[in-house]
């Protein structure tokens, strides 16, 4: 799915540079949602491989009695990256701006993406970079839940459902040739999405989709 440039705007659409310049400490989903996705990645990925964290902050979530042969970091605030002790290296970049990485082609194993997917405005400019970096056979895991800063989600995430949400993140990997067929994990709640916006009752709704690299 090739997003219209309608669906690719943002409330705020100031330089995100200036929006994520603060560092934000905080975790953005709850202890629930950390605890399954730190349990996916216990269950796919594999101890000694090189990991790819595209859009982190100061923690990645990754088990901690795993050991990776690296891990590399990417995100928009330095201080948060810095504070990441899961990782050995990173790199800033707005993939808003510039989406191309500059990482080899084939270099990693795994690319993870927390909670951060809905602020791609080139999602399919993006997927295709996470395609070139990932070895055959490597794997693509794409978190998300119902939180976002609003004002810098883009359009299509915002107006649309938590099932459209899964939906548009399948096609962003259908968009790239050479994808495996996407898997969806999904752990919904029952409480309404306007009240776990603000925080109040029930836990956050967990969704992965994970693709590999034929």
């Amino acid at each position: 799915m090739l997003l219209q440039p309608e669906q690719r705007t943002k409330l705020d659409d100031s330089d995100d540079t200036v929006f994520y310049s603060m560092p934000r400490f905080v975790t953005h989903v709850d202890e629930g949602f950390i605890d399954q996705l730190t349990q996916l990645y216990r269950d796919r990925l594999q101890p000694n491989t090189r990991i790819f964290d595209m859009m982190s902050s100061h923690v990645s979530h990754l088990p901690e009695e795993m050991e990776f042969g690296h891990v590399e970091g990417h995100g928009m605030n330095e201080e948060e990256l810095i504070q990441n002790r899961q990782l050995d290296h990173y790199l800033v970049q707005n993939l808003n701006k510039n989406p191309q990485l500059p990482l080899p082609d084939q270099d990693f194993d795994a690319v993870l993406n927390c909670v951060s997917v809905q602020y791609l405005q080139y999602p399919d400019a993006v997927f295709a970079e996470i395609y070139r970096i990932l070895k055959p056979g490597g794997m693509a895991i794409m978190s998300f839940s119902n939180r976002m800063f609003f004002q810098k989600a883009i359009a299509a995430w915002r107006e649309a459902s938590e099932a459209s949400r899964v939906e548009l993140v399948k096609s962003y990997f259908q968009s790239v040739p050479g994808f495996s067929k996407p898997e969806v994990i999904a752990r919904k709640s029952d409480v309404p999405g306007f009240l776990q916006m603000i925080g109040v009752g029930g836990g956050d709704p967990f969704y992965a989709v994970v693709a590999q690299r034929l």
